[in-house]
C-alpha cells in the first residue's frame, strides 16, 4: 500500500521496489535517486563497479548505473519494459508493459486489452487513462510491440488440447 497488487504482477506493487546500492568512495551516504531502473541494469553495474570491460551482447537490455552512482547523471532510458507471457499462481495472467515518463502501458495478452496510467498524478494506478487518451495509449502499444519484436520475445499461444 499505497502501491496496486503485489509480487508478480504488472502493476507498480509488484515491479516498484526499493533498492540500496552502497561502494564505498563513490556513492554519498543517504544520497536518494528517483530514476527508474529494472533488474537486467546489474549484470552491467556490477562489470562496471569491477572495473571489468562490459559484455554488450550479455547484457543488451540493461544499462549500468554508475553514472547515476558517480555523479547522480541520468542514464537518459527513454523506456523499461517488462514481458511476462505466462502465469504464475498468484492471479494474474500473461502481460506486458512500458514505462516511458510519467507513463505506463500494461498489455493483457488474454484479451489485449489495455490500460494506461499517469505514474506521477496516479502511483496506485487506479485511474485508467485509455479511454481519455488512445493516441497515447496507441502510441505505447506500438512502442511495446516494437521492443518485443526487436527482443525476439516469445507470445504464449493456446494449449489445442484444452477443455472447459
Amino acid at each position: 500500500f499505497p502501491l496496486r497488487a503485489g509480487k508478480g504482477w504488472l502493476y507498480e506493487g509488484g515491479i516498484r521496489v526499493p533498492m540500496i546500492i552502497k561502494w564505498p568512495g563513490v556513492t554519498r551516504a543517504a544520497s536518494l535517486c528517483s530514476e527508474p531502473v529494472i533488474s537486467t541494469d546489474f549484470y552491467p553495474t556490477m562489470l562496471e563497479m569491477a572495473g571489468l570491460p562490459l559484455m554488450p551482447s550479455q547484457h543488451r537490455h540493461g544499462a549500468s548505473l554508475v553514472p547515476l552512482l558517480k555523479d547522480g547523471k541520468s542514464l537518459g532510458r527513454q523506456e523499461i519494459f517488462w514481458h511476462y507471457p505466462h502465469y504464475n499462481r498468484k492471479g494474474d495472467t500473461p502481460a506486458g508493459a512500458v514505462r516511458a515518463g510519467d507513463y505506463k502501458l500494461i498489455e493483457f495478452y488474454e484479451d489485449n486489452r489495455t490500460e494506461l496510467y499517469n505514474l506521477k498524478t496516479d502511483r496506485s494506478e487506479t485511474h485508467d487513462l485509455g479511454a481519455r487518451m488512445p493516441g497515447k495509449t496507441k502510441e505505447l502499444q506500438n512502442t511495446l510491440h516494437r521492443w518485443r519484436r526487436q527482443v525476439g520475445g516469445r507470445m504464449p499461444k493456446p494449449n489445442p488440447d484444452y477443455r472447459n
